[in-house]
């Protein structure tokens, strides 16, 4: 069954509040290179101070349960601006994006052991295509981000000697 549209309201205190069918981790897959111009999209619009509404997620579960995500934090909403207006967030695929993106630059901060898969330049970022390529298919977890674990099970093969071990402070 086809999951129905992603409902949005503005709330009175103009936050947008997104109804979503599904949970974070039956989001679909999106395209590395799409991935990859969503991250020129919003650092475009963060160097124009283009921020945007907070954004209140609210995904279905099944059993009626849900999972609630609030996009809050000044950087992360001017990204989410920055997709909504491109793609728009209207859509599962758009969402999607939106979301993948956001949790690629989290784990990037969160997990050390990437580093050698990324190098942020003047110019943007050079990622790993392995990195791009887990990031625009694994699955988000039940919170919208990636499994640290899952991530560097698909990535083992291309992390330097030692790096499965570091942890974060």
């Amino acid at each position: 069954m086809m999951p129905g549209p992603i409902r949005i309201l503005r709330t009175p205190a103009g936050a947008l509040a997104y109804a979503i069918p599904v949970p974070p981790e039956r989001l679909p897959v999106v395209a590395p290179a799409a991935l990859l111009s969503a991250w020129s999209l919003a650092r475009q619009a963060a160097t124009r101070h283009l921020w945007g509404a907070p954004r209140l997620l609210r995904f279905a579960r099944p059993g009626g349960e849900s999972t609630e995500i609030a996009i809050t934090d000044a950087d992360a909403g001017c990204w989410a601006e920055a997709i909504d207006a491109a793609v728009g967030l209207d859509t599962l695929p758009g969402l999607a994006l939106c979301l993948r993106l956001l949790a690629l630059v989290e784990v990037l901060g969160r997990v050390p052991a990437l580093a050698p898969l990324f190098d942020v330049t003047p110019e943007g970022i050079d990622l790993h295509p392995a990195l791009l390529d887990a990031a625009a298919s694994m699955p988000l977890d039940p919170g919208a981000r990636f499994d640290e674990a899952g991530l560097r099970r698909l990535l083992s093969d291309r992390l330097p000697p030692g790096a499965e071990q570091r942890r974060i402070a």
